[in-house]
């Protein structure tokens, strides 16, 4: 059981996709939906689509969130997505656990074959070699100690390169991010993912929502970090253009071996010739009780009507 103390997040999240002629959008898988595990618990959850889709199917995602698939008969020319959720948060200490198993506590890390089966689609196959000389140089720094390894690899990342906001395209090849020692929230993360992954870690890419702004990040958005499988910990959450281990901070949407399955939206459209434009849009609030998360959202509120 996680639940230590809490954290209420209030978050609107607002995408509209514009097409400079009519499309035909193919189904659409939305992963708009928060996690429900021991670390965090959606106390409220509405998704609104304007116009409304043809049909739509909750599904259960491969990795067990989640999602939830849309479908359209006519063309259409834009497609605005709303939704609106509270959660709740539980981890306070993200360090309140051990390594059960002691050939875990070392790199690089053997998972015994049950595990090795189970976590087969985290432990990827074999690393860039540029990635994997700097994750062993990096785990030699500090004794091959696993869960050294893990923080230094965060605060590595954190204060070595340069984060930059790029608000749409898909993450770069880790060994593009190692070499220019620059990128976005999600290049970084899927860099963690090889590194730890190099060395026998089992780690997958996360995407949500955090509290916390990366200093390349004026206005909240969309936000991506990684989680890595540890004996005795379960899937533990390093945030590396933050440098932090996660705690209460950060709300998971979803958690994928792959970073396209782990995408708060994915879809495509047929139209020859058409240009295409998203625009987005997240408000985000933190309490520590629900109670002033209230208050908060009322004050929002009023300011609004005042200023509208």
């Amino acid at each position: 059981m996680c639940r230590s103390g809490s954290v209420f997040f209030h978050i609107r999240h607002e995408l509209q996709y514009a097409y400079s002629r009519p499309v035909f959008l193919e189904p659409m898988t939305l992963r708009l939906t928060p996690r429900q595990d021991c670390t965090q618990t959606v106390l409220s959850h509405r998704l609104q689509v304007r116009d409304p889709a043809d049909g739509a199917a909750a599904v259960l995602e491969p990795g067990g969130g989640d999602g939830l698939v849309l479908w359209f008969h006519k063309e259409r020319q834009t497609l605005h997505l709303q939704v609106e959720m509270q959660v709740e948060t539980h981890r306070d200490n993200p360090f309140d656990w051990i390594v059960t198993e002691p050939a875990a506590r070392h790199l690089p890390l053997t998972y015994t074959p049950a595990l090795s089966a189970a976590l087969a689609p985290a432990l990827g196959g074999p690393q860039h070699p540029q990635v994997s000389a700097w994750a062993a140089e990096l785990a030699a720094s500090v004794q091959g100690s696993t869960t050294d390894f893990l923080m230094a690899l965060a605060d590595q990342i954190h204060h070595g390169f340069h984060h930059v906001g790029r608000p749409d395209g898909a993450a770069l090849q880790p060994e593009q991010t190692l070499q220019e020692r620059t990128g976005a929230c999600r290049d970084t993360a899927v860099l963690y993912v090889a590194a730890c992954r190099s060395l026998g870690l089992a780690a997958r890419f996360v995407s949500g929502y955090s509290m916390h702004h990366p200093p390349e990040v004026s206005e909240h958005e969309l936000h991506a970090w990684a989680e890595v499988y540890v004996p005795g910990g379960g899937w533990r959450a390093y945030d590396p253009s933050l440098g932090l281990a996660v705690a209460d901070g950060h709300v998971v949407l979803a958690a994928a071996a792959d970073p396209e399955l782990a995408a708060a939206v994915s879809g495509t459209y047929r139209g020859t010739g058409v240009t295409s434009s998203m625009e987005y849009r997240v408000d985000l609030r933190a309490a520590e009780t629900q109670e002033a998360l209230g208050s908060d959202l009322e004050a929002s509120l009023s300011a609004d009507l005042l200023t509208g």
